[in-house]
């Protein structure tokens, strides 16, 4: 490819996951699925916690809120892969490949402060537990709330703001199903040192502390379960955490993965399909894990699902 004029704003084309004619229906198919899982599972989750008295803690206003990141999270990337599959085109605009990477950026930085957050909460309830509604009362909540969202709306302009900068040539092949930063930024033909520099940044500090704040947590919850006297009682207080821990496994461990791979393999390829892990599997996989793990969802989903399904 050649540079082409800069001032022209340049063509960006998704490659996707294969360019083969005969495995584009079963891509569709396959990622229109996982999609409407995703969609349909967080979007029960978070209709069963407000229709439950019960569930309005919280816990569960922490959990409702990950599940709408979680929607929106797949909704920056999926449904355009899908619309490109089914028209088969290529093409997203320069402003589209920008808003994308924005919005995949805040979404992903929203489930990870998210489950810090969520953390938190596990910490308070099992360490501080005759004190935990008035420590988590209904402002602080709020609070936290405002805050994570705050920070992953401001979190992500940085990158977005330096990519804007950049040159590209006329067409830019991106072998990738959605503009993954990385990707787009091998592929600019200006100089994207700074833009590295900003993205290894926003990266470090948005992972090294949300993950140190949950490490910690969990730390200080082993020390008081173990001083716990009881088989029972201990058990009782690490399944309050079970939901939460096996969502932090699957999202650092999916991470590290996609990670790992693209570090050990250099293969653009191999990376967009382990992209798919956490981008489509931990968001659809976490409503199970909530709903197969925990009593009182369970309870409220099926209580949901009859006063929805029960004739007038």
């Amino acid at each position: 490819m050649q540079p082409g004029n800069h001032s022209q704003l340049p063509i960006f084309l998704l490659l996707g996951l294969s360019e083969k004619p005969e495995i584009q229906s079963v891509l569709f198919g396959l990622f229109l699925s996982l999609y409407l899982v995703t969609v349909f599972g967080n979007l029960l989750i978070i209709l069963a916690i407000i229709t439950d008295s019960h569930l309005h803690t919280p816990m569960y206003l922490f959990l409702s809120n990950l599940s709408l990141s979680d929607i929106c999270f797949t909704s920056t990337t999926i449904p355009k892969m899908l619309l490109n599959i089914q028209t088969q085109s290529k093409a997203i605009t320069y402003t589209g490949c920008i808003t994308q990477m924005y919005f995949f950026t805040v979404f992903g930085l929203l489930d990870n402060l998210l489950l810090t957050v969520m953390a938190y909460d596990r910490f308070v309830a099992i360490c501080h537990p005759l004190h935990y509604m008035v420590i988590m009362n209904l402002r602080l909540c709020a609070q936290l709330l405002l805050l994570t969202w705050l920070i992953s709306v401001l979190g992500a302009l940085p990158e977005s703001l330096t990519m804007s900068w950049l040159s590209f040539c006329t067409i830019v092949e991106i072998q990738h199903y959605f503009c993954e930063l990385p990707e787009v930024l091998k592929l600019a033909c200006s100089d994207t040192f700074i833009n590295n520099v900003v993205l290894y940044l926003v990266t470090g500090l948005m992972g090294f502390f949300p993950l140190t704040g949950i490490l910690l947590s969990y730390s200080r919850i082993v020390c008081s379960v173990l001083r716990i006297s009881t088989t029972g009682g201990k058990y009782k207080a690490f399944s309050t955490c079970g939901s939460h821990l096996s969502m932090v496994s699957l999202f650092y461990g999916t991470c590290l993965g996609v990670y790992l791979s693209s570090t050990w393999t250099h293969d653009s390829q191999t990376g967009a399909f382990a992209s798919v892990l956490y981008t489509m599997v931990t968001p659809m996989l976490n409503p199970f894990i909530y709903s197969l793990r925990n009593r009182d969802m369970k309870r409220a989903l099926r209580k949901l699902l009859c006063n929805t399904l029960s004739p007038q």
